[in-house]
């Protein structure tokens, strides 16, 4: 039995009735904001309609007859008045209006619910900012909550999102331990699962409770507009940062705070640290930072120790000079890299004592991308080889005034195996995913501003960058784009950012090799001892 078709309006998808609809709601709400007035008296109307009807209707039967006559006495002398009837229907009309106006009642003061929250809270604040020789004391049981609590604003659902909270002057605001205390407190009989932003204000003696909101995790990568030598890490509140990107969320334009990293010969933090759990978007992170390094004329060498392959996406492009997962090739990556560091610093040395600009191949941008670099330190231990991270001292410490920048990304586990230089250096660091606030204290050097919360989407964590203060962190989505159980659009938006692939034996026009081929580095200085060894080629 053959089928029949369906309708052109549903075969064709719902793109046409979603926009239909939403110009529908659209048209509906400019009739109803310019119609507001007339809607206004016509509410009006109805209201002395009803109650003209009610007096008819209460009115003695005995005195409707006189009550007609008095009523058409006075049409009667309205209608003689000059400019009688247009001054009835003004007063008509005003008479509508106020009775027609919007009586929904404002609320005043908290609801029944809200007041015991809020007295619950005072109670359980009370042994922490209250002493037994205080005359005359703020907080008490059995207080008044109003004179501590002077402002709050609740949720739908009754739970509090923002509380201004006084305490005496004497309590320890100025010690952390005593900050924390009461920040535990106030994010457990506030409700958990939510994150919240603590402002102590030592010199006022008052502590600002806010509910802050979730960060976008809807920006895929994207080319963002920056200048070179400027890293999108990812995302932040409005008020951490004083400059906004123009990003698409899905097809939606938007201006969104970014945290920005500056690298290059001026930065204060040319390296960088990231530190998470497994899933915790290490790895997303790391292809954000290839992609926008790549598409500033960068390269790029990525050392894989997890080995998952999850940087295949990037072998073979133009730009990209290794891509290496095993023990022995990320020792040789990493001995080139060192002796780059050296050849460039020299280059550059002479160049400024005859007083000639440095070579374009010294600043150009060089790109190390380590993810997960003890597990390859582990595997050259055990096999009796060096340890490859101990060539990462060369471009830790010299690799600002040779553009090199060095990115580490390690699981908490490890973080033990990780040698002196890498935290003596890495003075931006990142923590992604779930975290205890010592731990994020740990990394970071200081504690995080909000309350971590334990379930958080991949690529969400927090930021520092040198002495700098701690800022939420959203990284923008940038999955591998093979694979498959990731979003499309984010996988699509990898693709389109990936630079072009190099034909089978080219350099892409510059002096590097490629994965395709064994990987050379620039010849060294006339004169110098520092030579670059052949990097064999990525297994296939």
């Amino acid at each position: 039995m053959a089928r029949r078709p369906l309708p052109r309006i549903l075969s064709s998808g719902t793109a046409s009735l979603s926009r239909g609809r939403d110009l529908a709601r659209t048209a509906a709400d400019t009739a109803t904001d310019v119609l507001h007035p007339l809607l206004t008296i016509g509410r009006g109307l109805r209201v002395l309609a009803s109650a003209g009807r009610r007096r008819w209707s209460e009115t003695p039967k005995d005195k409707r007859g006189p009550a007609l006559f008095l009523g058409a006495a006075c049409v009667l002398v309205v209608a003689l008045v000059p400019y009688g009837p247009l001054l009835a229907l003004i007063t008509l009309m005003a008479a509508a209006a106020w009775q027609g106006r919007d009586r929904t009642p404002v609320k005043t003061g908290p609801s029944d619910a809200e007041t015991e929250r809020l007295g619950s809270l005072y109670e359980a604040l009370v042994p922490y900012f209250s002493i037994p020789e205080d005359p005359n004391p703020l907080f008490a049981h059995g207080g008044d909550w109003d004179k501590a609590f002077s402002g709050y604003e609740f949720d739908e659902a009754g739970r509090i999102t923002r509380l201004h909270i006084r305490y005496p002057a004497y309590f320890t605001d100025g010690e952390a331990a005593s900050r924390a205390r009461i920040e535990a407190l106030l994010h457990a009989k506030s409700g958990r699962g939510r994150e919240y932003l603590f402002d102590w204000d030592e010199e006022g003696n008052q502590l600002d409770l806010s509910v802050l909101a979730a960060l976008p995790t809807g920006i895929a990568a994207q080319p963002f507009v920056t200048s070179p030598g400027e890293t999108v890490l990812g995302f932040t509140d409005a008020g951490g940062v004083q400059r906004t990107l123009p990003v698409l969320e899905g097809d939606e334009p938007r201006d969104v705070p970014p945290v920005i990293w500056r690298t290059g010969s001026r930065s204060t933090e040319p390296h960088l640290l990231a530190v998470g759990q497994p899933g915790s978007g290490t790895s997303t992170l790391i292809r954000s930072l290839a992609l926008q390094a790549l598409r500033h004329g960068g390269d790029v060498l990525i050392v894989d120790g997890g080995g998952s392959g999850e940087y295949a996406c990037l072998s073979g492009r133009a730009g990209v000079l290794a891509v290496e997962c095993g023990p022995i090739g990320a020792q040789a990556t990493l001995e080139w890299a060192a002796q780059e560091t050296e050849r460039r610093l020299i280059a550059s040395h002479r160049a400024r004592e005859s007083g000639r600009p440095a070579p374009e191949d010294t600043r150009r941008p060089l790109w190390i991308l380590l993810d997960q670099p003890s597990v390859l330190a582990h595997l050259a231990i055990a096999e009796g080889g060096p340890d490859p991270l101990a060539q990462l001292q060369v471009p830790l410490r010299h690799g600002r005034p040779a553009h090199v920048t060095v990115v580490v990304a390690e699981h908490f586990d490890h973080l033990e195996l990780l040698n002196d230089s890498v935290w003596q250096h890495t003075r931006a660091r990142i923590v992604l995913g779930p975290a205890g606030i010592q731990q994020i204290a740990d990394v970071l050097g200081l504690p995080p501003h909000t309350t971590p919360t334990a379930q958080v989407p991949p690529g969400r964590g927090y930021a520092r960058l040198g002495t700098g203060p701690v800022h939420r962190l959203q990284v923008p989505a940038t999955p591998d784009p093979y694979d498959e159980a990731t979003h499309p659009a984010y996988r699509q938006a990898v693709l389109e950012l990936l630079p072009g692939r190099l034909a089978p034996g080219g350099g892409g026009g510059r002096d590097h090799g490629t994965p395709d081929k064994p990987l050379h580095g620039h010849p060294p200085a006339q004169g110098s001892a520092l030579g670059a060894p052949e990097i064999p080629a990525e297994a296939p």
